[in-house]
């Protein structure tokens, strides 16, 4: 028998989608052209907010908060089925100037974050800045390689069907208002209904049946530190650029945003600048070996802002990508919010931002 969705895509997007379209009984396969959750789900940070809210539009800060509030216990549920912690942790993050204080404090204010202007150093000893930083304690992380691997026993656990290595080459429609079936490097699949979550792909996937579709790779490069646990106790921001300590004492400094196509390659530049950056912040990473380098491809879309939603010819597609930086932050409430739109039920939030536009 047919599912009665085929999710193409198998990232942290495509796998909490198809986890809750399971847990509402509804039958799921889930295509991916690699390995699960391989490219921007395993490269990213996993910053869980947006990395200065308050330079976003409010659909962005909309849907990240409701992800927040509901990773403590996802993340606890996705442990409890798979035996993999994802390393969910309220580490704090230290935001350093430049910024703007009014805009800020204001957004904070209105949207009860907690709050507190410090120094710096009081904060966190080691750092090369003194000045008056903004201390958001509330700020949490995941480790993303953890997550992808917790999500996808949950996933199977569930009773998803998960298909690696199968790459759809062509989508078939019977007239214009349906898919009919897809075509596959293992053949011709087909479902009742359809579900894009393939990230940077997801417009060269349809291509002429979202030919405007404005989603595209945005390249970003990382660099990984070996240190102590807790030498650097909270995540730091500074211009664009974060440190991020894990719990076994590795610090990640990224990223890069660089418009280049599907070009996944690393650069000296890129290497030398992040290197650069994070020891100018926290001197002690000097002292440090960096033990890797790598890319991911972040899928763009206009302001950050993701497509979550039924598309507006086609009657049995539904997407669910484009969520740029923020795919992580956003994967529990963006699954959320598909299966409450495919089943009918209420949302939470106003999802019309997220609508997919007349394409």
């Amino acid at each position: 028998m047919n599912p009665d969705f085929i999710i193409i895509g198998g990232g942290v997007i495509g796998l909490s989608s198809a986890l809750e379209l399971a847990r509402h009984s509804a039958s799921v396969t889930v295509l991916e052209r690699g390995a699960a959750g391989a490219e921007a789900s395993w490269a990213g940070g996993g910053i869980l907010s947006p990395l200065l809210p308050w330079n976003y539009p409010e659909a962005v800060s909309s849907l990240c908060d409701l992800g927040v509030q509901l990773y403590p216990q996802w993340s606890a549920d996705l442990m409890s089925i798979s035996g993999i912690d994802p390393e969910f942790l309220a580490s704090g993050m230290l935001a350093l100037p430049p910024m703007d204080e009014v805009v800020a404090e204001s957004w904070c204010v209105q949207h009860g974050w907690r709050h507190a202007y410090e120094a710096a150093q009081q904060r966190i000893p080691g750092l090369t800045q003194d000045s008056r930083a903004l201390w958001l304690p509330d700020v949490a992380q995941v480790r993303n390689p953890r997550l992808v691997q917790a999500l996808r026993v949950a996933a199977q656990d569930a009773g998803v069907k998960l298909q690696e290595g199968v790459e759809v080459t062509h989508v078939a429609l019977a007239e214009p208002a349906r898919i009919d079936y897809l075509d596959t490097t293992q053949g011709k699949q087909q479902a009742s209904a359809y579900i894009i979550t393939a990230g940077a792909w997801s417009q060269s996937i349809l291509g002429e049946i979202a030919p405007h579709w404005p989603i595209k790779p945005m390249r970003g490069q990382m660099l990984l530190f070996k240190a102590a646990p807790e030498l650097l106790p909270h995540i730091v921001y500074r211009q664009g650029i974060y440190l991020i300590p894990r719990r076994d004492g590795h610090i990640l400094a990224g990223s890069t945003i660089e418009d280049v196509g599907f070009d996944k390659s690393t650069t000296e530049a890129a290497r030398q600048m992040l290197y650069s950056t994070a020891t100018d912040i926290f001197p002690a990473l000097r002292s440090l070996p960096v033990v890797r380098h790598w890319s991911g491809l972040r899928p763009g879309s206009p302001d950050n802002i993701p497509t979550i939603g039924r598309h507006p010819l086609v009657e049995n597609l539904y997407a669910n990508t484009g969520h740029f930086r923020y795919g992580v932050t956003m994967a529990p409430a963006s699954a959320q919010i598909l299966a409450n739109l495919i089943a009918g039920r209420p949302q939470v939030l106003d999802i019309a931002p997220y609508r997919w536009a007349e394409t």
